[in-house]
């Protein structure tokens, strides 16, 4: 078992599991657990164990509770880590399916961060720039920019401001762009 504990130690103080996919709602990165089995990956033949996810219906009353749990072994010895998620069956927009889905998809993302030390603080020092799927996920959750926006938008240029500015803010087309320009001093 020591030996495990040791595998484990490294992969969790060496793993890094981005957060590709984005909330536009709430205007956030997070990761999934597809994430977190990407990143772990490189690992599992590098230090010889894997990592699996089980899941399994705990409780049907009052609110029906899957455990999920995540173990990692080396052939001999294992680790487990679990989550509890509760199904939100009032959950307006999905169908049954897919809210059971949803719960087992949170379930696994939080049975391996268990297991793995994932939190979700940001590495503040890493310097590293978003992937370009993460620059695609992030310009799509952009609004377009509509017509009034766009005239405020020229009067902002018209006073120095920059189109960057409004870039970052709004999906603007190359039409959109152009008038920006034409209008910038």
């Amino acid at each position: 078992m020591i030996e495990l504990n040791k595998k484990l130690a490294v992969i969790q103080t060496e793993l890094k599991a981005k957060k590709s996919s984005y909330n536009s709602f709430g205007k956030y990165y997070f990761r999934k657990s597809e994430d977190i089995l990407e990143a772990i990956k490189p690992f599992l033949v590098k230090h010889g164990v894997t990592v699996t996810i089980n899941e399994e219906m705990i409780s049907t009353d009052p609110v029906p509770t899957l455990q999920s749990t995540a173990t990692i072994s080396d052939g001999k010895d294992a680790i487990h880590a679990t989550a509890l998620v509760g199904v939100d069956l009032l959950q307006k927009g999905m169908q049954t399916a897919q809210q059971f889905g949803a719960a087992s998809t949170y379930g696994k993302k939080y049975a391996l961060g268990n297991l793995l030390l994932i939190d979700d603080t940001e590495d503040a020092d890493s310097g590293a720039k978003p992937s370009a799927a993460v620059d695609k996920i992030k310009q799509a959750a952009k609004p377009a920019i509509t017509a009034a926006q766009l005239a405020k938008a020229k009067d902002y240029v018209v006073a120095g401001g920059d189109i960057s500015a409004i870039e970052s803010k709004y999906k603007l087309t190359a039409e959109n762009k152009k008038d920006l320009a034409s209008v910038a001093k």
